[in-house]
């Protein structure tokens, strides 16, 4: 068997009615889907290694998002349009039904799925879902968000940065801040950044899933969340959905970001869950 570290990857491209989605393939087995948005395949790598020993793992880039191109680049992703574009990349490996983790924005996608094609997946897990609708607080979030949209498009990229951690409530030093956020990205970095704060990140935010549909479908919904996320904007957007699913959340090691920060807990934790 392979190690994780020189597991074989098969990449390929699918074209769809609007434009031509990227994804990977790695190993063989039971299918296991691992979407984000905005974020590309690339930041599942690892932990797609570690499960592509015993299973058939699918990354992908989300639609505007690095190689997977639209012909209009200046279309939104919605949560409902990424779900279609995911039902196809799962019918065209015809390996499935599948397990489906999704994280942040991500995770609406997947719920998206379990919704509107609820035969692509037996199983999906929404980690850590930015729903800002389901919250008390969503007015003052979202006219945060507004905001923060608006400073991006004057050109202020640090200010963007900046009231996007205030919002989603995550503490960081400003060195810190600085060193990500501080300088010029490469081209496709900044063309990323801008599709996802222009053309993605409120239609995401802003999604209302049909909770009685998830709750009554045919799909396994689990809900996501990081031990280390405590007051996070998406630690209390998650506990929301799972409280009005009527399930407990199903708890991940690390904080939002914990399939890359820790992909070998996280991959054990997801066996945990898949086998369950």
């Amino acid at each position: 068997m392979s190690s994780p570290a020189t597991m074989p990857v098969t990449t390929a491209t699918l074209d769809v009615p609007d434009g031509t989605l990227y994804f990977e393939v790695r190993g063989s087995g039971p299918l296991v889907a691992l979407v984000a948005a905005p974020m590309d395949a690339r930041a599942f790598g690892p932990l797609a290694d570690l499960l592509a020993t015993d299973h058939t793992v699918l990354t992908t880039d989300p639609r505007g998002i690095r190689h997977s191109r639209l012909h209009d680049p200046e279309q939104d992703s919605t949560p409902v349009l990424r779900a279609g574009d995911l039902a196809r990349l799962l019918a065209h490996l015809d390996a499935g039904p599948a397990t489906v983790l999704g994280s942040s924005g991500g995770a609406v996608t997947v719920l998206a799925l379990a919704q509107h094609h609820p035969q692509a997946a037996h199983t999906v897990i929404a980690h850590e879902p930015p729903l800002l609708l389901l919250l008390d607080d969503r007015a003052e979030l979202l006219a945060r968000e507004d905001e923060m949209v608006a400073t991006y498009r004057r050109g202020d990229r640090l200010g963007a940065w900046r009231l996007f951690l205030a919002n989603a409530n995550i503490t960081m030093p400003e060195e810190m801040i600085q060193g990500m956020f501080g300088h010029t990205p490469d081209a496709q970095d900044a063309a990323d950044e801008r599709y996802q704060y222009l053309h993605t990140l409120q239609g995401t935010t802003r999604y209302e899933p049909d909770v009685a549909a998830l709750r009554d479908g045919p799909t396994r919904v689990l809900v996501g969340l990081g031990a280390d996320s405590a007051g996070e904007l998406c630690d209390r957007s998650s506990r929301a959905l799972a409280a009005a699913l009527g399930v407990p959340p199903t708890m991940f090691p690390g904080g939002h970001l914990g399939f890359a920060d820790d992909p070998a807990g996280f991959a054990a934790r997801l066996r945990e869950v898949v086998s369950g």
